[in-house]
């Protein structure tokens, strides 16, 4: 006779690490938190999940009822299982990552009274996160930080048209170092992945730079999935 389960006593949450960069920043979406435990704190997006819903199914509803943005595409990277993670019980969080372009028609407006306001923060200047988030964050950022070497992750945080100026910035940001101007744009050009445009940049008080677009179908054709930046 199969052994009977006793009655579970924790719960499972999600948490939503989401990247944007606004043309010289790198930012992360942050909540700040109107309910105890860390009311008044920022915090990453993120509460429980639903009893008759699956882990990516209240991803997305966390993150609409968060913070207002919908149809995000996110991807599970990590689990968090500490004992002692959250001060009201055990709680299991499974995190999910994604990079978005920031500007167009994606306003912020919690849904519910959960969150007293959503906002995008510099990575690089962020106040003290509730509960573990700031773990949370970090192993997000080491996510990408080894994606973006093989893969062409800077271009889902760039904007349609972009300068390389701008594709080195979102890879130094990333990386945490400075890249020589020199080799990176010899680099990048000698993979035949960026279409030059007979564009410049506008409204700039500075030598107007030619922009670039990412060609996504040569790039598949030629190098599939991986490519080493």
């Amino acid at each position: 006779m199969a052994e009977v389960i006793p009655g579970f006593d924790f719960a499972v949450s999600i948490d939503c690490v989401l990247f944007g960069f606004d043309g010289t920043e790198l930012k992360i979406l942050l909540i700040e938190r109107n309910e105890e435990p860390f009311k008044d704190w920022w915090a990453l997006p993120g509460n429980l999940v639903g009893g008759d819903e699956s882990v990516d199914q209240s991803a997305q509803r966390i993150l609409k009822e968060l913070t207002g943005l919908g149809d995000i595409y996110m991807e599970q990277y990590y689990t968090f299982g500490e004992v002692n993670r959250h001060p009201q019980g055990r709680v299991i969080s499974v995190a999910y990552y994604a990079m978005l372009r920031l500007g167009g028609d994606k306003p912020l407006k919690p849904l519910t009274n959960y969150a007293k306001r959503a906002q995008w923060v510099n990575v690089a200047t962020l106040p003290k996160l509730a509960f573990d988030h700031q773990e949370i964050l970090n192993k997000g950022l080491e996510k990408i930080k080894r994606r973006i070497k093989h893969l062409p992750l800077a271009f889902e945080l760039l904007p349609e048209k972009f300068t390389l100026t701008q594709v080195q910035s979102v890879y130094e940001l990333i990386l945490g170092k400075k890249l020589d101007k020199r080799n990176f744009r010899k680099k990048i050009l000698s993979f035949k992945v960026l279409k030059e445009l007979e564009e410049k940049q506008r409204g700039v008080s500075f030598r107007a730079a030619t922009l670039y677009k990412f060609d996504k179908r040569k790039y598949n054709k030629l190098f599939g999935k991986e490519i080493s930046f």
